[in-house]
């Protein structure tokens, strides 16, 4: 009990020590877009061994790294997955000790009151290496809708906006779009054939990048995923922008500055298309051209949220380490919040009222606690006093 009451007591802490000149600038204390969180990888990895070993391949995320964003206030956690580990065979039965780990997660996320999980197939529309769909295939459109009939089967649900939600497909890229929408098509009349409303999110070709999305011709995504069909009308695109020279997330130096310049003409064609997106992944490193970017792109989605819906940060999780963008408290908690978390907070809501997830966790903790735990606590506390700023 002790060391859970020390974690969570960090975490009231951090949440209490954001600078009171920058709370609320986002939207005025309130929640900017309805959904705002962080990836939580490690399920992906190691995607050359399959199907790979837990904890020595891949990896489960924390319980307490989601109660620590939860603490946060964020209530968007993306769970990126591999296809060849949840159904290594085609058309089989979903993997029994995969698909096990992935429920705690989902079940932890959703224990949460308001949180989301969102269930992202982390593989670039492909399957063992092959290109889903195009011409000569033997990875047919079929068989991704195959995979989400029985994803659909475990965690579909009839209220639209069910706590978990539906990625398709992560970052496709170097094919035919109108194959990536046929694709798509057949998954999501499949999940609706179930049953299932859950919210859906699709994303484009070209790394389904927000910078690109709008382009000439019949194959740009502009042109294309108008050509999505959803028989529930409870779909929105998932585009990805990171603030590097290349877009592509791989470098320490930020040079988008300001977000509207690769973010405005796909928010035009929401607008005019009456669509809506979240930005499925962003970030940026901890330097001042960086700290720029990232309130930049900020601003730019409260300011749009009547089209962009939601994000999520790119990443967290167990293994990033020293990783330029990861937000995984360091170390894992109680651990110091990373520089970026500050600047993410302002467009968080700040209500500290007796809904704070973090303080009725810490509630029920003391209830449960020895007379030796509490006279602990009571110190811990009284010294956090004398000594916060």
């Amino acid at each position: 009990i002790i060391m859970a009451m020390l974690c969570l007591l960090a975490l009231t802490s951090f949440s209490l020590a954001i600078p009171s000149s920058i709370v609320g600038e986002g939207c005025n204390g309130q929640r900017c877009n309805k959904y705002e969180g962080v990836a939580e990888s490690g399920m992906e990895f190691g995607g050359k061994d399959i199907p790979g070993i837990p904890d020595k391949d891949y990896v489960l995320p924390t319980n307490d790294s989601v109660a620590y964003f939860y603490g946060k206030r964020m209530n968007l956690i993306r769970i990126p997955f591999l296809w060849e580990r949840i159904q290594p065979t085609l058309q089989g039965p979903l993997d029994a000790a995969y698909l096990g780990l992935l429920a705690k997660i989902v079940a932890n996320v959703t224990s949460n009151e308001g949180m989301y999980a969102l269930l992202d197939v982390h593989n670039y529309m492909r399957y063992r290496g092959v290109v889903v769909g195009e011409a000569g295939s033997n990875v047919t459109a079929d068989d991704f809708a195959d995979l989400w009939t029985k994803i659909a089967g475990v965690w579909g649900d009839k209220n639209k906006d069910s706590q978990i939600m539906f990625g398709l497909m992560n970052e496709p890229h170097d094919m035919n779009t109108s194959t990536i929408v046929h694709n798509m098509n057949t998954a999501i009349k499949a999940i609706r054939q179930q049953g299932s409303m859950n919210l859906i999110t699709v994303c484009g070709n070209g790394y389904s990048g927000a910078h690109s999305w709008v382009g000439k011709g019949n194959q740009s995504n502009s042109y294309q995923m108008l050509l999505v069909e959803d028989p529930a009308d409870n779909f929105v695109f998932e585009m990805h922008q990171y603030l590097d020279a290349d877009n592509s997330g791989s470098h320490t130096e930020c040079t988008l500055l300001n977000a509207s310049e690769r973010m405005e003409d796909a928010t035009a064609w929401l607008r005019t298309n009456n669509k809506k997106a979240i930005l499925g992944e962003f970030a940026g490193a901890d330097n001042a051209n960086c700290t720029t970017g990232i309130r930049s792109m900020m601003n730019f989605l409260a300011q749009n949220n009547d089209v962009w819906a939601g994000w999520s940060w790119w990443a967290a999780g167990p293994w990033w380490g020293p990783y330029m963008y990861s937000l995984e408290p360091n170390p894992p908690c109680p651990g110091r919040d990373k520089p970026q978390e500050a600047l993410l907070q302002p467009y968080l809501p700040t209500d500290e009222s007796e809904h704070n997830p973090t303080m009725k966790t810490f509630t029920a903790l003391l209830e449960n606690a020895s007379e030796d735990e509490m006279d602990m606590m009571l110190q811990m506390i009284n010294s956090k006093k004398h000594t916060s700023v």
